[in-house]
């Protein structure tokens, strides 16, 4: 194929993806050089579009980037004022009482928010600093002059499905910084480049995910008790997988109700979504929700490898940043604090960089500053916590790990010194022969969704006429070696029901519905051969998530 020709633009820092680490280190370069040339270029139809999180805000991030924010009208409003948390029977729910928890499971000072509406109004902040923000911009390609990463190609759109330039074909900018910034969140492609390329994750644990999925529903208001945030285990998982719930009672009578399950089950015939579904069936649940009207779904796989699967950050010309990285504390089920430390310490990393006159190495002392500084002080508390999980299960974690959280926090160390996680959760997965299937009820479209009907709230959109954004290295692998081995859990591990195996004149299909895709990236995360690929579609494409 010819080589395609291209303008281009320069700016000092390039950073992709308009999420709380992207925007956190565009407005910290601002704040600390007026004059310095910014772009945040974010694939979303608009910023804020595919950001999804619980979420319960730990402001410390916020007061380090921007201390008045509150005078500034941040989207910050519902301060936690109950933390209750349960572990769950099939009919019945125990309640663990707050006081013997580690002081750092506190949720007092914290806020329940939407993300997608902070990293809206951080955008605005971002721009009236002078920060280029352009949404609806997927960056498909890194571009490399000699060992350093140098720029992006952004904005290509009208490619066939076969991959070649269509009539109507935009082939996008190359956008050259001295230093590109990736903020993808979980799992992004050019960060994974990055990461192979370089070899950043040698020497560490092998990251480890959840995948969380999430509904917003309005209540009837006498149940509505805003401010209240609870967290259960359990039912309806049990021993089948690590995971649990989320219920977060915000503004307006809505309330945030979500279900985490780590991806390093074992059991293929798992189906996370259904099990998402069969939860809201729980007499504490059903009785919140009866009444009640979901408006909102959508899902994300979160980084829960921690502390020592943290790759190395920085390669010549580039960083990763928040969850590019992986800063999610598991225990507290919060990241986005971590992701603007790390934007923050990025955008001061730079700014001395090109003050000094340097391009394009390697930005040590951003690597420094996270090993060393508030991003490890919180992640090293909780190190073992999900490793103790992935060994020994829920109440043996619950006790070792509550005990190892307050021996980190009282004396600074742990004595089981730094646990490994050992498989990646593609390898985790068994054979579908040493398992039973699951039997799950079906959906009574009241309190639970088939996963179709569910995806339309998301507002997801795909332009159908474009290649499909998830690839295959081999085509024949799904079903030549997937299904006999493993019943291709792609079926069942997609919460976007993207993956189907059909009959085709008696003969077994993989079909890939690319336009329903929610950009979770659990497919590149699971896929037992990891044989699929998630790359980004054409800008704009995909959820459109209004408050997640």
């Amino acid at each position: 194929m010819a080589e395609i020709e291209r303008e281009s633009m320069d700016y000092d820092v390039v950073i992709v993806g308009a999420g709380p680490a992207g925007l956190s280190a565009a407005i910290r370069l601002k704040q600390l050089d007026a004059d310095l040339d910014v772009v945040v270029l974010e694939k979303g139809s608009e910023v804020g579009a595919h950001i999804l999180s619980g979420a319960v805000l730990d402001p410390c991030g916020l007061d380090a980037l921007i201390p008045d924010w509150k005078e500034k009208g941040a989207p910050v409003n519902v301060p936690v004022k109950k933390d209750n948390f349960y572990i769950l029977g099939e009919e019945g729910a125990m309640r663990v009482p707050n006081v013997p928890m580690p002081p750092l499971m506190n949720n007092h000072g914290n806020y329940i928010v939407s993300m997608g509406n902070v990293c809206r109004w951080m955008a605005e902040q971002a721009e009236e600093l002078g920060v280029e923000v352009f949404p609806g911009m997927a960056c498909s390609e890194l571009i490399y002059e000699g060992d350093r990463v140098k720029g992006v190609v952004a904005g290509e759109f009208g490619r066939d499905p076969d991959g070649t330039p269509g009539a109507g074909y935009e082939p996008g900018m190359v956008l050259n910084g001295k230093y590109v910034f990736l903020s993808e969140g979980v799992r992004g492609s050019l960060s994974k480049e990055v990461i192979g390329k370089y070899n950043l994750a040698e020497g560490h644990e092998p990251q480890k995910y959840g995948l969380g999925m999430k509904e917003i529903w309005e209540i009837d208001p006498a149940k509505h008790r805003e401010g209240t945030v609870t967290h259960t285990m359990g039912w309806p998982l049990g021993k089948n997988a690590g995971g649990g719930s989320f219920i977060y009672h915000l503004e307006n009578n809505q309330v945030y109700v979500g279900f985490v399950v780590h991806l390093n089950y074992k059991n293929p015939h798992l189906f996370p979504y259904m099990e998402f579904q069969r939860f809201k069936h729980h007499p504490m649940v059903a009785e919140l929700l009866e009444g009640g009207k979901r408006v909102a779904y959508g899902a994300r796989a979160i980084t829960e490898g921690g502390y020592q699967s943290m790759p190395k950050m920085v390669a010549p010309g580039v960083a990763l940043l928040g969850c590019s990285v992986g800063m999610v504390n598991v225990p507290r089920i919060k990241g986005n604090h971590n992701a603007m430390l790390s934007g923050k310490a990025a955008a001061e990393a730079a700014f001395e960089a090109i003050k000094a006159g340097r391009e394009g190495d390697e930005l040590e002392a951003y690597e420094a500053e996270v090993r060393g500084g508030a991003i490890a002080k919180d992640l090293k508390k909780v190190r073992n916590v999900k490793p103790m999980w992935s060994k020994w299960g829920l109440w043996p974690s619950l006790a070792l790990g509550g005990f190892d959280m307050w021996t980190n926090n009282l004396f600074g160390f742990s004595l089981f010194g730094t646990m490994a996680h050992g498989k990646t959760d593609a390898e985790a997965t068994g054979l579908a022969a040493d398992f039973e299937p699951i039997d799950y009820p079906k959906p009574d479209g009241k309190l639970s969704f088939d996963r179709l009907t569910n995806v339309s709230f998301s507002m997801t959109n795909h332009e159908e006429s474009q290649p499909c954004h998830l690839t295959l290295k081999d085509p024949s692998v799904p079903i030549q070696f997937t299904l006999p081995k493993f019943a291709e859990p792609a079926q069942r591990y997609c919460p976007a029901g993207v993956y189907e195996v059909v009959e085709k004149d008696g003969t077994p299909e993989f079909v890939i519905n690319f336009q329903n895709c929610v950009h979770c990236k659990t497919c590149d995360i699971k896929d037992p051969p990891q044989n699929i690929n998630w790359t980004v579609p054409q800008g704009g494409d995909g959820p459109n998530y209004p408050n997640m």
